[in-house]
């Protein structure tokens, strides 16, 4: 990555994040004012291909950018970088037509894509959704209801997880344009953090696409695989997070009064914030590794069939789980020395707070992925189902 890049980040940090942005924990209109700031650095979408006229930033460039974002606002991050879930779908799986119509615009515009997987009764059994795509001709019609989906009211297209309304145990992943008629926003979720991203509950009544819009391969499959790039940059995160903590300690330490001095001549507050430092240094060591393994299969010739033997990097819910729970530890920790304030609204630290608590329970609660670690990776081969 450029260095010009990252300090355009930066700039468009502390521009349009910094200080006391109270907007960014309310459940405002989309800020599209904010997201066209962040289209004049020309990062929007950044880790499209350059063949599609994208900037072609692979996932190490990306847990970089995130990490700045984050700093800033949790949300705000979340919101720009969860469209790779979707387009990382489409690139791999999707044929060069519906790349070239949904992909390349995108590049050009820094617009959105939304993936819409998860349902109230599947939850995290995705083989249990009960969204259905049925083939009519030429055309697939997507029936069903989806519990959370980030970006889809102002998304270009949706990807859609549904299973076969004539074999209920093959799934397919269907782009379905945002405009198509019967896509309908039941309601936007209050969330607790990252209040700053738009996640909606959505209604599909007899949505109506073109067959071609199926990608390639099994819909649970090609899921699993687009997680790989969101699980590790939802990690990334929490590197933002615990930074922007530990500063606000620093800050509070430096004009907090302490016996003879300030809370930063307490030798507990420097063990403290040391503790944190390590913590921060080893979450972004393994996003990085994660990110690394990812991105070396993606430069490979053979990217979507690599991706379809391995499916779920270990390293991907590795560095998601670790950056949860030690970012979690890092908030908790810092919100403690604020005394009775820490447990207040009047210091961002409440929010950082909440913000960091979704890294352990968006794509898959840390239990959830403790299942399937076990299941991929620590079971011995030959007992493996």
């Amino acid at each position: 990555m450029n260095p010009e890049d990252l300090k355009a980040v930066r700039q468009f940090v502390k521009n349009e994040l910094g200080g006391d942005n109270a907007q960014l924990d309310a459940l405002s209109e989309k800020p599209l004012e904010l997201y066209d700031k962040f289209r004049q650095t020309g990062l929007a979408n950044w880790w499209l291909p350059e063949e599609l006229g994208g900037r072609g930033l692979g996932l190490e460039d990306s847990v970089e950018i995130v990490n700045e974002i984050a700093y800033g606002d949790a949300g705000v991050a979340f919101t720009l970088f969860i469209s790779v879930l979707g387009t990382s779908m489409v690139q791999l799986y999707g044929s060069d037509e519906l790349k070239a119509r949904y992909l390349a615009p995108m590049a050009a515009g820094g617009s959105f894509c939304a993936t819409l997987g998860s349902e109230r009764a599947a939850g995290s059994e995705l083989n249990k959704i009960e969204t259905v795509a049925a083939q009519d001709g030429n055309e697939l019609v997507v029936t069903g209801e989806k519990f959370f989906s980030t970006n889809t009211d102002f998304a270009d297209f949706l990807i859609v997880v549904a299973r076969a309304a004539d074999n209920p145990d093959t799934h397919h992943a269907v782009l379905v344009p945002r405009d198509t008629p019967g896509v309908e926003i039941v309601k936007r979720w209050d969330v607790i953090g990252l209040r700053a991203s738009h996640t909606y509950q959505v209604k599909l009544d007899n949505c109506r696409v073109p067959a071609a819009n199926r990608l390639e391969g099994s819909g649970l499959r090609l899921l699993e695989i687009g997680l790989n790039a969101s699980r590790i940059l939802i990690a990334a995160t929490a590197i933002g997070i615990a930074r922007r903590v530990r500063d606000h300690c620093m800050t509070y330490a430096k004009s907090k009064p302490f016996r003879d001095g300030t809370l930063l001549d307490s030798p507990v507050f420097a063990q403290k914030l040391g503790q944190m430092e390590m913590q921060i240094d080893v979450m972004k060591s393994h996003c990085l590794r994660a990110a690394r393994d990812y991105d070396k299969i993606m430069a490979g010739p053979d990217a979507g069939s690599v991706f379809a033997r391995q499916g779920t990097l270990k390293a991907a819910l590795t560095a998601k789980m670790f950056c949860g729970q030690a970012g979690w530890e890092v908030a908790s920790v810092g919100s403690e020395m604020f005394g009775g304030l820490g447990y207040t609204n009047e210091l961002p630290i409440g929010k950082l707070l909440r913000d960091i608590r979704y890294v352990s329970l968006v794509e898959g609660g840390d239990d959830v992925l403790r299942d399937l670690l076990f299941g991929r990776y620590v079971i011995p081969v030959p007992r493996r189902s």
